[in-house]
Protein backbone atom coordinates (compact mmCIF):
# COMPACT_ATOMS: atom_id res chain seq x y z
CA UNK A 1 0.00 0.00 0.00
CA UNK A 2 0.98 3.35 -1.33
CA UNK A 3 1.21 5.80 2.09
CA UNK A 4 2.13 9.41 0.96
CA UNK A 5 5.31 11.23 2.31
CA UNK A 6 2.44 14.27 3.64
CA UNK A 7 0.62 11.50 5.56
CA UNK A 8 3.76 10.12 7.07
CA UNK A 9 4.78 13.45 8.03
CA UNK A 10 1.60 14.48 10.24
CA UNK A 11 1.52 11.18 11.75
CA UNK A 12 4.80 11.21 13.15
CA UNK A 13 4.36 15.01 13.93
CA UNK A 14 0.80 14.19 15.74
CA UNK A 15 2.22 11.33 17.88
CA UNK A 16 5.42 12.96 18.49
CA UNK A 17 3.42 15.94 20.17
CA UNK A 18 0.49 13.71 21.67
CA UNK A 19 3.53 11.95 23.00
CA UNK A 20 5.06 14.52 24.97
CA UNK A 21 1.84 16.39 25.93
CA UNK A 22 0.84 13.38 27.11
CA UNK A 23 3.64 12.21 29.35
CA UNK A 24 4.14 15.90 30.38
CA UNK A 25 0.16 15.49 31.52
CA UNK A 26 0.49 12.11 33.30
CA UNK A 27 3.78 13.29 35.67
CA UNK A 28 1.58 15.98 36.89
CA UNK A 29 -0.93 14.66 37.61
CA UNK A 30 1.03 11.97 39.32
CA UNK A 31 3.36 14.33 41.03
CA UNK A 32 -0.29 16.41 42.03
CA UNK A 33 -1.80 12.91 43.54
CA UNK A 34 1.54 12.22 45.33
CA UNK A 35 1.59 15.41 46.78
CA UNK A 36 -2.15 15.91 48.09
CA UNK A 37 -1.65 12.07 49.48
CA UNK A 38 1.68 13.24 51.41
CA UNK A 39 0.23 16.34 52.52
CA UNK A 40 -3.43 14.80 53.37
CA UNK A 41 -1.19 11.61 55.69
CA UNK A 42 0.85 14.28 57.14
CA UNK A 43 -2.26 16.16 58.61
CA UNK A 44 -3.72 12.69 59.42
CA UNK A 45 -0.57 12.20 61.63
CA UNK A 46 -0.51 14.82 63.23
CA UNK A 47 -4.00 14.17 64.07
CA UNK A 48 -3.21 10.87 66.06
CA UNK A 49 -1.29 13.62 68.78
CA UNK A 50 -4.25 11.94 71.16
CA UNK A 51 -3.15 8.29 70.78
CA UNK A 52 0.78 8.99 70.47
CA UNK A 53 0.25 10.79 74.36
CA UNK A 54 -1.39 7.84 75.14
CA UNK A 55 1.05 5.20 74.15
CA UNK A 56 4.04 7.01 75.59
CA UNK A 57 2.25 7.43 78.80
CA UNK A 58 1.41 3.76 78.97
CA UNK A 59 5.18 2.65 77.83
CA UNK A 60 6.12 4.88 80.78
CA UNK A 61 3.83 3.11 83.37
CA UNK A 62 4.07 -0.77 81.65
CA UNK A 63 6.51 -0.58 78.60
CA UNK A 64 5.58 -2.64 76.25
CA UNK A 65 3.24 -4.93 78.39
CA UNK A 66 0.03 -2.84 78.04
CA UNK A 67 -0.64 -4.11 74.14
CA UNK A 68 -3.00 -7.13 73.63
CA UNK A 69 -1.81 -10.99 73.89
CA UNK A 70 -3.11 -11.96 70.82
CA UNK A 71 -1.65 -11.81 67.38
CA UNK A 72 -5.31 -11.06 66.19
CA UNK A 73 -6.19 -8.52 68.67
CA UNK A 74 -2.67 -6.74 67.97
CA UNK A 75 -3.59 -6.80 64.68
CA UNK A 76 -7.20 -4.63 65.74
CA UNK A 77 -5.33 -2.39 67.83
CA UNK A 78 -5.73 0.82 68.70
CA UNK A 79 -9.90 0.18 67.76
CA UNK A 80 -11.81 2.92 68.25
CA UNK A 81 -10.39 4.11 71.46
CA UNK A 82 -7.45 5.55 71.38
CA UNK A 83 -7.15 5.57 75.62
CA UNK A 84 -7.07 1.43 75.51
CA UNK A 85 -4.90 -0.64 77.51
CA UNK A 86 -5.04 0.76 81.10
CA UNK A 87 -2.86 3.84 80.59
CA UNK A 88 -4.48 7.21 82.16
CA UNK A 89 -6.57 9.19 80.41
CA UNK A 90 -4.36 12.18 78.67
CA UNK A 91 -5.08 15.73 77.65
CA UNK A 92 -7.87 16.38 74.96
CA UNK A 93 -6.23 15.71 72.18
CA UNK A 94 -7.41 17.44 68.59
CA UNK A 95 -10.18 15.68 67.14
CA UNK A 96 -9.92 12.99 64.56
CA UNK A 97 -10.92 12.85 61.44
CA UNK A 98 -14.57 11.31 61.25
CA UNK A 99 -13.98 7.21 60.35
CA UNK A 100 -16.11 5.90 57.42
CA UNK A 101 -19.33 4.21 59.05
CA UNK A 102 -18.14 0.73 57.97
CA UNK A 103 -14.57 1.15 59.42
CA UNK A 104 -13.04 0.73 55.99
CA UNK A 105 -9.45 1.42 54.96
CA UNK A 106 -10.32 5.17 54.73
CA UNK A 107 -10.30 5.38 58.92
CA UNK A 108 -6.72 6.73 59.88
CA UNK A 109 -6.90 4.13 62.74
CA UNK A 110 -7.07 0.82 60.59
CA UNK A 111 -3.58 2.11 58.79
CA UNK A 112 -1.61 2.78 62.05
CA UNK A 113 1.30 0.40 62.90
CA UNK A 114 2.87 0.63 66.22
CA UNK A 115 6.66 0.30 66.21
CA UNK A 116 9.53 -0.23 68.74
CA UNK A 117 12.73 1.86 68.62
CA UNK A 118 14.79 -1.10 66.53
CA UNK A 119 11.50 -0.81 63.94
CA UNK A 120 10.09 -4.14 64.40
CA UNK A 121 6.44 -4.59 64.58
CA UNK A 122 4.39 -4.70 67.55
CA UNK A 123 0.67 -3.87 66.83
CA UNK A 124 -1.79 -2.45 64.78
CA UNK A 125 -1.78 -2.98 60.68
CA UNK A 126 1.18 -5.30 59.71
CA UNK A 127 3.59 -3.02 57.29
CA UNK A 128 3.80 -3.24 53.60
CA UNK A 129 5.09 -1.97 50.72
CA UNK A 130 3.16 0.82 50.73
CA UNK A 131 4.05 4.56 51.37
CA UNK A 132 3.39 5.12 55.20
CA UNK A 133 4.79 8.37 57.55
CA UNK A 134 5.96 7.90 60.86
CA UNK A 135 5.63 10.10 64.17
CA UNK A 136 8.59 9.60 66.54
CA UNK A 137 7.43 8.22 70.08
CA UNK A 138 9.87 9.66 73.17
CA UNK A 139 9.99 7.96 76.59
CA UNK A 140 12.26 9.96 78.94
CA UNK A 141 13.55 11.93 76.66
CA UNK A 142 14.79 8.54 74.46
CA UNK A 143 12.72 7.59 71.09
CA UNK A 144 10.77 4.13 72.11
CA UNK A 145 9.55 3.70 68.81
CA UNK A 146 7.48 5.03 66.10
CA UNK A 147 3.64 5.23 64.92
CA UNK A 148 3.67 4.24 61.18
CA UNK A 149 0.56 5.83 59.21
CA UNK A 150 -0.11 4.25 55.82
CA UNK A 151 -1.70 6.45 52.31
CA UNK A 152 -4.96 5.95 52.11
CA UNK A 153 -6.49 4.12 48.79
CA UNK A 154 -8.10 7.75 48.07
CA UNK A 155 -7.78 11.04 49.57
CA UNK A 156 -9.11 11.13 53.15
CA UNK A 157 -10.26 14.62 52.95
CA UNK A 158 -13.29 15.54 50.82
CA UNK A 159 -11.93 19.04 49.33
CA UNK A 160 -8.75 17.17 48.14
CA UNK A 161 -10.88 14.40 46.24
CA UNK A 162 -12.82 17.29 44.82
CA UNK A 163 -9.56 19.19 43.99
CA UNK A 164 -8.06 15.68 42.49
CA UNK A 165 -11.40 15.16 40.28
CA UNK A 166 -11.60 18.85 38.87
CA UNK A 167 -7.70 18.38 37.82
CA UNK A 168 -8.12 15.30 35.96
CA UNK A 169 -11.30 16.84 34.41
CA UNK A 170 -9.10 19.79 33.38
CA UNK A 171 -5.99 17.17 32.27
CA UNK A 172 -8.60 15.60 29.90
CA UNK A 173 -9.67 18.85 28.66
CA UNK A 174 -5.79 19.86 28.13
CA UNK A 175 -4.95 16.04 26.35
CA UNK A 176 -8.33 17.31 24.04
CA UNK A 177 -7.02 20.62 22.97
CA UNK A 178 -3.40 19.20 22.86
CA UNK A 179 -4.78 16.44 20.72
CA UNK A 180 -6.15 18.89 18.38
CA UNK A 181 -3.28 21.91 18.27
CA UNK A 182 -1.25 18.52 17.35
CA UNK A 183 -3.12 17.86 14.63
CA UNK A 184 -3.19 21.95 12.99
CA UNK A 185 0.37 21.59 13.77
CA UNK A 186 0.95 18.47 11.89
CA UNK A 187 -0.65 19.21 9.36
CA UNK A 188 0.86 22.83 8.45
CA UNK A 189 3.94 21.33 8.85
CA UNK A 190 3.26 18.16 6.41
CA UNK A 191 1.98 20.76 3.91
CA UNK A 192 5.09 22.81 4.35
CA UNK A 193 7.03 19.80 3.29
CA UNK A 194 5.07 17.96 1.17
CA UNK A 195 4.45 21.49 -1.32
CA UNK A 196 8.31 21.81 -2.29
CA UNK A 197 8.53 17.39 -2.60
CA UNK A 198 5.70 17.29 -4.67
CA UNK A 199 7.39 20.46 -6.94
CA UNK A 200 10.41 18.43 -6.91
CA UNK A 201 9.03 14.53 -8.33
CA UNK A 202 7.36 17.06 -10.83
CA UNK A 203 10.39 18.45 -12.22
CA UNK A 204 12.08 14.67 -11.86
CA UNK A 205 9.28 13.39 -14.63
CA UNK A 206 9.91 17.08 -16.70
CA UNK A 207 13.41 15.79 -16.84
CA UNK A 208 12.86 12.29 -17.51
CA UNK A 209 9.89 13.45 -20.39
CA UNK A 210 12.85 15.45 -21.87
CA UNK A 211 11.66 19.25 -20.90
CA UNK A 212 14.87 20.36 -19.97
CA UNK A 213 13.45 24.07 -19.61
CA UNK A 214 11.83 23.43 -16.31
CA UNK A 215 12.86 24.98 -13.19
CA UNK A 216 11.44 24.91 -9.33
CA UNK A 217 11.19 27.56 -7.04
CA UNK A 218 14.37 28.10 -4.95
CA UNK A 219 13.51 30.83 -2.15
CA UNK A 220 13.54 28.40 0.62
CA UNK A 221 16.67 28.99 3.03
CA UNK A 222 16.70 24.91 4.03
CA UNK A 223 17.83 21.48 2.93
CA UNK A 224 14.69 21.32 0.30
CA UNK A 225 15.56 25.06 -1.07
CA UNK A 226 19.50 23.61 -1.67
CA UNK A 227 17.71 20.60 -3.04
CA UNK A 228 15.83 22.94 -5.34
CA UNK A 229 18.99 25.20 -6.37
CA UNK A 230 20.99 21.83 -7.37
CA UNK A 231 17.65 20.24 -9.57
CA UNK A 232 17.99 24.13 -10.96
CA UNK A 233 21.28 23.25 -11.65
CA UNK A 234 20.77 19.72 -13.08
CA UNK A 235 18.60 20.91 -15.19
CA UNK A 236 20.60 23.92 -16.75
CA UNK A 237 23.23 21.15 -17.60
CA UNK A 238 20.71 18.84 -19.10
CA UNK A 239 19.25 21.90 -21.33
CA UNK A 240 22.93 22.71 -22.35
CA UNK A 241 24.09 19.39 -22.90
CA UNK A 242 21.11 18.68 -25.02
CA UNK A 243 21.70 21.99 -26.94
CA UNK A 244 25.69 21.16 -27.70
CA UNK A 245 23.92 17.53 -28.67
CA UNK A 246 21.59 19.09 -31.25
CA UNK A 247 24.02 21.57 -32.52
CA UNK A 248 27.05 18.63 -32.84
CA UNK A 249 24.43 16.55 -34.97
CA UNK A 250 23.46 19.52 -36.87
CA UNK A 251 26.98 20.12 -37.37
CA UNK A 252 28.61 16.95 -38.26
CA UNK A 253 25.39 16.18 -40.64
CA UNK A 254 26.56 19.31 -42.37
CA UNK A 255 29.88 18.90 -42.12
CA UNK A 256 29.81 15.18 -43.68
CA UNK A 257 27.22 16.34 -46.14
CA UNK A 258 29.36 18.54 -47.95
CA UNK A 259 32.51 16.58 -49.22
CA UNK A 260 29.83 13.77 -49.91
CA UNK A 261 28.11 16.14 -51.84
CA UNK A 262 30.79 17.20 -53.53
CA UNK A 263 31.75 13.19 -54.60
CA UNK A 264 28.15 12.88 -55.69
CA UNK A 265 28.35 15.70 -57.94
CA UNK A 266 31.52 14.64 -59.67
CA UNK A 267 30.97 11.05 -59.61
CA UNK A 268 28.01 11.41 -61.20
CA UNK A 269 29.30 14.19 -63.68
CA UNK A 270 31.22 11.12 -64.59
CA UNK A 271 28.80 9.13 -65.07
CA UNK A 272 27.02 11.35 -67.37
CA UNK A 273 29.78 11.87 -69.33
CA UNK A 274 29.94 15.62 -68.41
CA UNK A 275 33.57 15.06 -67.23
CA UNK A 276 35.96 12.37 -68.80
CA UNK A 277 37.62 9.80 -65.75
CA UNK A 278 40.66 11.38 -66.33
CA UNK A 279 43.76 11.81 -63.70
CA UNK A 280 42.62 15.08 -62.66
CA UNK A 281 38.87 14.40 -62.05
CA UNK A 282 39.80 10.98 -59.75
CA UNK A 283 42.66 13.09 -57.89
CA UNK A 284 39.79 15.87 -57.58
CA UNK A 285 37.25 13.02 -56.33
CA UNK A 286 40.34 11.41 -54.17
CA UNK A 287 40.61 15.01 -52.81
CA UNK A 288 36.86 14.64 -51.18
CA UNK A 289 37.51 11.14 -49.63
CA UNK A 290 40.41 12.35 -47.97
CA UNK A 291 38.78 14.95 -46.37
CA UNK A 292 36.09 12.80 -45.28
CA UNK A 293 37.81 10.55 -43.94
CA UNK A 294 39.99 13.25 -42.17
CA UNK A 295 36.89 14.89 -40.89
CA UNK A 296 35.65 11.12 -39.80
CA UNK A 297 38.80 10.49 -38.22
CA UNK A 298 38.55 13.57 -36.11
CA UNK A 299 35.50 12.69 -34.83
CA UNK A 300 36.38 9.26 -34.43
CA UNK A 301 39.47 10.46 -31.65
CA UNK A 302 37.04 12.79 -30.13
CA UNK A 303 34.63 10.48 -29.23
CA UNK A 304 37.08 7.78 -28.22
CA UNK A 305 38.26 10.31 -25.78
CA UNK A 306 34.58 11.12 -24.91
CA UNK A 307 33.80 7.81 -23.47
CA UNK A 308 37.39 7.68 -22.03
CA UNK A 309 39.26 5.63 -24.12
CA UNK A 310 41.47 7.33 -26.33
CA UNK A 311 43.73 4.53 -26.76
CA UNK A 312 46.72 6.54 -26.16
CA UNK A 313 50.25 4.54 -25.60
CA UNK A 314 52.19 6.84 -22.92
CA UNK A 315 56.10 7.05 -22.99
CA UNK A 316 58.23 9.41 -21.94
CA UNK A 317 59.28 11.98 -24.91
CA UNK A 318 60.96 15.04 -26.01
CA UNK A 319 58.36 17.30 -26.95
CA UNK A 320 60.46 20.21 -27.88
CA UNK A 321 61.81 17.62 -30.64
CA UNK A 322 58.59 16.87 -32.14
CA UNK A 323 57.79 20.49 -32.33
CA UNK A 324 61.04 21.05 -34.67
CA UNK A 325 60.09 17.93 -36.67
CA UNK A 326 56.66 19.15 -37.35
CA UNK A 327 57.89 22.53 -38.05
CA UNK A 328 60.54 21.35 -40.47
CA UNK A 329 57.58 19.12 -42.25
CA UNK A 330 55.48 22.28 -42.54
CA UNK A 331 58.47 23.93 -44.52
CA UNK A 332 57.01 23.55 -48.39
CA UNK A 333 53.45 25.23 -47.32
CA UNK A 334 54.95 27.74 -45.20
CA UNK A 335 57.05 28.51 -48.85
CA UNK A 336 54.14 28.57 -50.43
CA UNK A 337 52.15 30.73 -48.31
CA UNK A 338 54.77 32.78 -48.14
CA UNK A 339 55.20 33.22 -44.27
CA UNK A 340 58.53 33.11 -42.34
CA UNK A 341 58.71 30.51 -39.55
CA UNK A 342 61.15 31.56 -36.53
CA UNK A 343 61.99 28.94 -33.80
CA UNK A 344 63.62 29.47 -30.47
CA UNK A 345 63.52 27.75 -27.34
CA UNK A 346 64.57 28.96 -24.04
CA UNK A 347 65.50 26.96 -20.69
CA UNK A 348 66.48 23.06 -21.25
CA UNK A 349 62.83 21.68 -21.54
CA UNK A 350 61.60 18.15 -19.39
CA UNK A 351 60.61 14.77 -20.80
CA UNK A 352 56.60 14.74 -20.89
CA UNK A 353 54.63 11.60 -20.32
CA UNK A 354 52.32 11.38 -23.66
CA UNK A 355 51.56 9.84 -26.70
CA UNK A 356 53.44 10.31 -29.44
CA UNK A 357 51.57 10.40 -32.42
CA UNK A 358 48.66 12.09 -30.45
CA UNK A 359 51.05 15.47 -29.66
CA UNK A 360 52.27 15.28 -32.93
CA UNK A 361 48.77 15.56 -34.21
CA UNK A 362 48.26 18.53 -31.83
CA UNK A 363 51.45 20.45 -33.17
CA UNK A 364 50.36 19.64 -36.59
CA UNK A 365 46.74 20.90 -36.01
CA UNK A 366 48.08 24.50 -34.27
CA UNK A 367 50.57 24.77 -37.73
CA UNK A 368 47.72 24.01 -39.89
CA UNK A 369 45.59 26.58 -38.28
CA UNK A 370 48.38 29.13 -38.56
CA UNK A 371 49.37 28.93 -42.35
CA UNK A 372 45.23 28.85 -42.97
CA UNK A 373 44.18 32.14 -40.92
CA UNK A 374 47.99 34.40 -41.67
CA UNK A 375 48.60 36.72 -44.33
CA UNK A 376 50.97 35.92 -46.68
CA UNK A 377 54.08 37.92 -45.54
CA UNK A 378 53.39 36.95 -42.00
CA UNK A 379 55.64 35.18 -39.34
CA UNK A 380 54.79 31.97 -37.66
CA UNK A 381 56.81 31.69 -34.22
CA UNK A 382 57.58 28.11 -32.00
CA UNK A 383 58.67 28.56 -29.05
CA UNK A 384 59.82 26.15 -26.10
CA UNK A 385 61.00 26.60 -22.36
CA UNK A 386 60.45 24.63 -18.96
CA UNK A 387 58.45 26.40 -16.63
CA UNK A 388 58.26 25.01 -13.39
CA UNK A 389 58.75 21.51 -13.62
CA UNK A 390 56.05 21.76 -17.15
CA UNK A 391 57.82 21.92 -20.62
CA UNK A 392 55.46 24.67 -22.42
CA UNK A 393 55.42 25.17 -25.93
CA UNK A 394 54.34 28.19 -27.56
CA UNK A 395 53.10 28.39 -31.04
CA UNK A 396 51.73 32.03 -32.58
CA UNK A 397 51.39 33.81 -35.73
CA UNK A 398 50.59 37.31 -37.37
CA UNK A 399 47.96 38.82 -38.45
CA UNK A 400 44.79 38.72 -38.80
CA UNK A 401 43.84 38.47 -35.29
CA UNK A 402 41.09 36.86 -33.27
CA UNK A 403 38.70 39.53 -31.27
CA UNK A 404 38.61 38.63 -27.21
CA UNK A 405 35.12 37.86 -27.21
CA UNK A 406 36.09 34.78 -30.04
CA UNK A 407 38.66 33.74 -27.67
CA UNK A 408 36.45 31.50 -25.03
CA UNK A 409 35.23 29.93 -27.90
CA UNK A 410 37.70 28.53 -30.08
CA UNK A 411 38.41 24.64 -28.84
CA UNK A 412 34.21 24.34 -29.06
CA UNK A 413 33.47 21.81 -31.53
CA UNK A 414 32.69 23.11 -35.15
CA UNK A 415 33.29 26.79 -34.20
CA UNK A 416 34.74 28.97 -36.50
CA UNK A 417 36.11 32.63 -36.18
CA UNK A 418 34.26 33.22 -39.64
CA UNK A 419 31.27 31.18 -40.46
CA UNK A 420 31.24 32.27 -44.31
CA UNK A 421 34.83 30.60 -44.79
CA UNK A 422 34.34 27.19 -47.31
CA UNK A 423 35.68 24.41 -46.31
CA UNK A 424 38.91 25.03 -48.07
CA UNK A 425 39.83 27.81 -46.05
CA UNK A 426 38.69 27.53 -42.34
CA UNK A 427 38.31 23.74 -41.95
CA UNK A 428 35.23 21.90 -40.16
CA UNK A 429 36.38 23.67 -36.87
CA UNK A 430 36.99 20.45 -34.97
CA UNK A 431 41.01 20.88 -35.06
CA UNK A 432 41.83 22.71 -31.99
CA UNK A 433 38.47 21.12 -29.92
CA UNK A 434 41.06 17.97 -30.63
CA UNK A 435 43.86 19.99 -29.74
CA UNK A 436 42.35 20.30 -26.93
CA UNK A 437 41.32 16.99 -25.34
CA UNK A 438 44.24 15.54 -26.56
CA UNK A 439 45.92 17.80 -24.23
CA UNK A 440 43.60 17.66 -21.71
CA UNK A 441 44.24 13.89 -21.97
CA UNK A 442 47.84 14.15 -20.90
CA UNK A 443 47.10 16.65 -18.14
CA UNK A 444 48.20 19.59 -19.46
CA UNK A 445 46.44 22.80 -20.47
CA UNK A 446 45.99 24.37 -23.80
CA UNK A 447 44.86 27.97 -23.81
CA UNK A 448 44.32 31.19 -26.38
CA UNK A 449 45.29 34.55 -26.04
CA UNK A 450 46.42 37.28 -28.53
CA UNK A 451 49.88 37.35 -30.31
CA UNK A 452 52.01 40.39 -30.20
CA UNK A 453 52.76 39.35 -33.60
CA UNK A 454 49.24 40.47 -34.06
CA UNK A 455 47.73 36.98 -34.49
CA UNK A 456 46.86 34.09 -32.08
CA UNK A 457 49.21 32.77 -29.95
CA UNK A 458 48.30 28.86 -28.03
CA UNK A 459 50.39 27.94 -24.91
CA UNK A 460 50.44 24.38 -24.81
CA UNK A 461 51.63 23.22 -21.41
CA UNK A 462 52.51 19.51 -20.39
CA UNK A 463 53.51 18.61 -16.96
CA UNK A 464 57.17 17.53 -16.85
CA UNK A 465 58.24 13.59 -15.84
CA UNK A 466 61.60 12.48 -13.86
CA UNK A 467 64.29 11.62 -17.13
Amino acid sequence: MRISIGLRLFVSVLLAIFGVVATAVVLMRENVNRGVGEYALNVELDRLDGLAGTVEASYARQGWSFLPAGAAARRQWPGQDERSGAAPSPPPAPPAPPAPPDGGPDNPRRRVTLLDAGGAYLAGRPPGAETSVRRTLYGQGKPIGYLALSRPPRPPDPLARAFLQKLNDNLLTIILASLALSAIAATLLAANFKKPIGSLARGADALAAGRYDMRLPAQRGDELGDLARSFNQLAARLDEAETTRRKWVADTSHELRTPLSVLRAQLESVQDGVRPPDAANIAAMLRQVLALNGLVDQLYTLAKSDVGEPGYQFAPLDVWALALDEAQAFGARLAAAQLRLEVGAGTPMPLVAGDAGALRQVLANLLENCVRYSAAGGVIRIHGAAVGADAVITVEDSAPGVSDADLPHLAQRFFRVEQSRSRATGGAGLGLALCRRIVDDHGGQLTFDRSPLGGLRVTVRLPGVSA
